[in-house]
């Protein structure tokens, strides 16, 4: 049995084969967060606390310097975490529990497989301004597969995916449709019709969205996924979760 919890913004919590895991912790209320001369502002806190998550085996942790997938609560969280797979960026900003992942590589969980895959924030030639980030898939005996994307907003990317991996089961896509002026009019994620579009490529069964509502720089959320999935003949295939709620699958 695999289930997924969501908790809000980019955060849920997947119990998978033996394990417990937590994407991007988010757990502060609402407010504003400056980066330079920008500030990216959170609408609504999280529908599960910290504590009520509890204790997970590992926290996947697409990216940490950006507030709307690592805020100041997901930061304490995730540094008292026993391990966190994310990116070697990442990993020498924060250190501690922090595991780089490579695109590519694996590391073995209690028998759950965690591979580093590639994600793109942003449009081609945008890493020097929107910085490394990671997605994950993990495998496990007996298991659906499942990829998490992290912040990518490129098909490219996902056309990779669907070319290393036999099958995916369940695809967990950051599906905002975020901008900033940082990159004019291009998304930093995926848009609604993007998503449905990486479903097809991947073939995913199953789609969980997260990472589309909380934060004002979202351009899209539920409404628009549920039409852009309708259009693209797959509504049958998405589960949107309303915060604090969860989805199994055998």
């Amino acid at each position: 049995m695999t289930r997924i919890r969501y908790v809000g913004g980019p955060t849920a919590l997947l119990e998978y084969g033996e394990v417990r895991l937590l994407t991007d912790p988010t757990f502060d209320g609402p407010g504003d967060y400056p980066i330079g001369t920008r500030k990216l502002a959170k609408t609504t806190g999280p529908a599960v606390t910290a504590a009520e998550v509890g204790a997970v085996d590992a926290v996947l942790l697409s990216h940490d310097h950006h507030p709307d997938n690592l805020d100041t609560a997901g930061r304490k969280y995730a540094l008292a975490a026993p391990l966190v797979l994310s990116t070697a960026s990442t990993r020498e900003r924060i250190g501690g529990p922090v595991r780089a992942l490579a695109n590519w590589e694996s590391y073995d969980l209690a028998g759950v497989r965690v591979t580093g895959v590639p994600a793109q924030h942003g449009p081609d030639g945008s890493e020097h301004l929107v910085g490394e980030v990671t997605g994950f898939v993990l495998e496990s005996e007996g298991q659906p597969t499942i990829y998490v994307s992290g912040d990518n907003a490129s098909l490219d990317v996902v056309r990779q995916i669907a070319e290393r991996f036999e099958r995916i089961d369940i695809a967990v896509l950051f599906a905002g449709g975020a901008q900033t002026a940082l990159v004019g009019d291009a998304y930093l994620t995926l848009p609604s019709d993007g998503a449905a579009e990486a479903a097809r490529i991947l073939n995913a069964r199953q789609v969980v969205p997260l990472h589309f509502e909380h934060w004002a720089h979202f351009t899209q959320g539920p409404d628009t996924l549920r039409s852009a999935f309708a259009q693209a003949g797959l509504a049958d295939r998405l589960h949107l979760l309303k915060p604090g709620d969860q989805v199994s699958f055998r």
